[in-house]
This record gives C-alpha cells, sequence and structure tokens, in this order.
C-alpha cells in the first residue's frame, strides 16, 4: 500500500448545516482511511453547480429522502492521490496522480445499467454530496476505478466544472442528433451550463449558434461562440428573432440551459432541456417540428410540470420522440476534458473560498450569477 507524507488528522470542509434553506458551515472533520478499492485524495478545487443548490434545499421533488444535517456537498472535484487502499495496485492509478470527482462518485459495475454504460443510472451508483461526502472539503475518499483522469497542463480550476456542467452538455449534445452545419439556439447561453453548450456547440460540432439570455450576458455569449445573440429582456417574439436569423425557417435544435421563457423553441427540431425551471418543460413538444427531439436534462424543483402537450397524435403525425440525458459516461468525461485540455472549451469562472460557499447559493437562487464559481479548497 502506497502512501503520502504529512496527511493531516484533521481538515475543513463546508456542510449543509441547515438543509431545506441557504446555509452552509465551515466544520472541521477526522481524516477518512480509504477502504479496499479506494483512494483517499487531497482535493484543491470543486466547481459549484445548481444541483448542489437543488440538493441543499431539498427543492428536488424525486429525491428518495431528505438531505441529511452535516451533508458534504459537491461533485466537480479535482485534487491529487495521496493514499491508496488495498487492492489497488491494478487499478491504474498511483499516488501523486490528479484527477477528478464527477456526479456519480462511483457505479457498481456489475447492474445491467452498468454493464450498458448508462452510469447515471447504476442500481447500485453513489451520488457526490447527497448521501455520500462530496467534493465542498480539503480531502475525500472515492472509488479508485471510477475517478477520472485530468489531462496535463489543464488548469485544476479550469477543469472542474466540466466533471458535471461539460459533459453534461455534451453528452446531451450528442444525443440531440443535430448535425454539423445546423443552426442551435441556446437559451440561458450565458449561464453556467450555457456558455459550455455554446462551445461545444459552435466549436466542438461545428453547429450554428444563437445565443438567448439576459442582455448583461451578451459578451460571454458571443466570446463563447455564438454567431448570434438575442436578449430576453426587449425582445417581444422570441421566435420570429430566430426566425429572421435563420432565413425564415427557424432553428434545427434548440437547448435550454437555464431558468428562462422558451417560446422560440417552436421552431426547434431538436429541444434539450438542461433547465432547473419547471416551465422549460410545458408544452416543449409544441416547440418543436417534424422529426423533433426533447432531451430532458434540467431536474424541476418543487412540483413537476409534465410534457403537456404529449398526446399519440402529435407523436406520429410529427414524428417526435423524447429521451433522457443525466451528466455523461466515463468516456465522455475523458473526452470533454480531452476538449478542455485542447482549448476548443474554457469555463468562465471566478474563484472563491469555501467560507463564500453560502453567499455563492444565495447569487445562484437570486438568477445573478454569470458562468460559473469554483471554490478554492486551500487553507
Amino acid at each position: 500500500m502506497a502512501s503520502a507524507p504529512e496527511i493531516p488528522k484533521k481538515y475543513k470542509a463546508a456542510i449543509y448545516d441547515k438543509p431545506g434553506s441557504v446555509s452552509t458551515k465551515i466544520v472541521e472533520l477526522d481524516m477518512p482511511e480509504p477502504g479496499a478499492g479506494q483512494v483517499l485524495i487531497n482535493l484543491t478545487h470543486s466547481g459549484v453547480c445548481h444541483s448542489d443548490y437543488g440538493v441543499m434545499s431539498n427543492s428536488w421533488a424525486g429525491l428518495p429522502a431528505p438531505t441529511a444535517e452535516g451533508q458534504v456537498g459537491g461533485h466537480e472535484g479535482i485534487g491529487k492521490i495521496v493514499k491508496l487502499g488495498s487492492g489497488c495496485e491494478t487499478s491504474g492509478v498511483k499516488v501523486g496522480d490528479r484527477v477528478g470527482i464527477k456526479w456519480m462518485a462511483g457505479v457498481c459495475d456489475t447492474c445491467e445499467a452498468c454493464r450498458a454504460g448508462v452510469d447515471a443510472s447504476c442500481f447500485n451508483g453513489k451520488i457526490s454530496g447527497y448521501y455520500t461526502p462530496g467534493t465542498f472539503q480539503q480531502y475525500v475518499v472515492s472509488q479508485a476505478n471510477y475517478v477520472t483522469p485530468i489531462p496535463d497542463g489543464l488548469d485544476s480550476a479550469m477543469a472542474a466544472p466540466m466533471l458535471c456542467a461539460g459533459v453534461t452538455v455534451y453528452s446531451a449534445l450528442r444525443k440531440s442528433g443535430a448535425e454539423s452545419g445546423k443552426w442551435v439556439v441556446i437559451l440561458g447561453a450565458g449561464g453556467g451550463l450555457g456558455h459550455l453548450a455554446v462551445q461545444f456547440s459552435a466549436r466542438a460540432i461545428g453547429h450554428r449558434v444563437i445565443g438567448v439570455d439576459h442582455s448583461s450576458k451578451k459578451d460571454i455569449v458571443l466570446e463563447s461562440g455564438a454567431e448570434h445573440f438575442i436578449p430576453i429582456d426587449g425582445t417581444d417574439d422570441m421566435a420570429e428573432a430566430v426566425k429572421a436569423l435563420t432565413d425564415g425557417l427557424g432553428a434545427h435544435a434548440a437547448q435550454v440551459s437555464s431558468l428562462l421563457p422558451i417560446s422560440l423553441a417552436a421552431y426547434c427540431s431538436v429541444n434539450l432541456v438542461m433547465s432547473a425551471a419547471n416551465a422549460a418543460y410545458a408544452n416543449t413538444l409544441d416547440m418543436l417540428r417534424f422529426k423533433g427531439r426533447v432531451v430532458c436534462v434540467g431536474i424541476p424543483e418543487g412540483k413537476p410540470i409534465p410534457i403537456t402537450s404529449g398526446t399519440p397524435q402529435a407523436f406520429v403525425f410529427k414524428s417526435l420522440s423524447v429521451v433522457g440525458s443525466a451528466v455523461g459516461d466515463r468516456r465522455e468525461a475523458i473526452e470533454t476534458l480531452d476538449f478542455a485540455a485542447r482549448g476548443v472549451v474554457k469555463t468562465h469562472f471566478r474563484t472563491e473560498k469555501m467560507d463564500k460557499l453560502t453567499s455563492v447559493f444565495e447569487e445562484m437562487e437570486a438568477g445573478k450569477l454569470k458562468g460559473r464559481v469554483v471554490l478554492d479548497l486551500s487553507d
């Protein structure tokens, strides 16, 4: 068993001290010991995701149990392995490796979902930051065969959001079926997922992107690679605005990435519902042209609103389909980080210390957050 020197007995973590509200607290925890097939990681950075807000605030109706008091949240962690548990000698990882922790902290690799490559549906999977210690802490134990290698030369703070936001939009865009050269409208294009979706869509896949968001986010949307920008404030008819930019025909695909109205999607052939807003799911099928596809990604908060217009006639006459996309698998995570390492996509982020986590969530709740926040976990 390999180990690294100078591992402290205690370390700092940010916990949800009052689940159901926006509140976190910095505490000291005892150093864990990696078990069989596990590694101990000294985390240096963690992204802050809207999903963390949903877990902390107990606002996801579909969660099987309320979040426990004292839960360490977070699922976009980057750090170095400092200790190996037994049985890790053939796992392909070693002390000193820089690795990442994703939404799924670990999967069983034996159930039907795992054998099909659908990691997020693992029957025995563990979600990082929800009844499994997450990445808002300086040390964490993780499954050796499920950590993600971080490419050399890729900044850790830049890489962290790729482990959830990046792989989520990349996987969803792959599932959309929209080909390169097609018009894609991304709503909420200046948000944490949205600005990465613009980059993957325009730069990695080769779509022609129209970004939609508040006028204050125009610069980040265009810098991310959008060909056009439509401000949601001051635009009376989004659908007409999109048609005016696409020879009167409308877009081939739409991706809803944040809390925005989605009336413009009526002229789109693919609609990726990335938003956590209930409104993003209402009447979604009416917004698609023939052979349209709804890719459901965002998990609504509060009482979910169903896709209300899903009559058999609509599905048959317009050849519609609905698929779900929950983050991505381990292969897509590696591909996402490769795009980032090559500079194809870059996270627009700012760094904060752990003691600012509550204020970051407050900013997120108010809808004022641009891009992404990454926690610097150092003392």
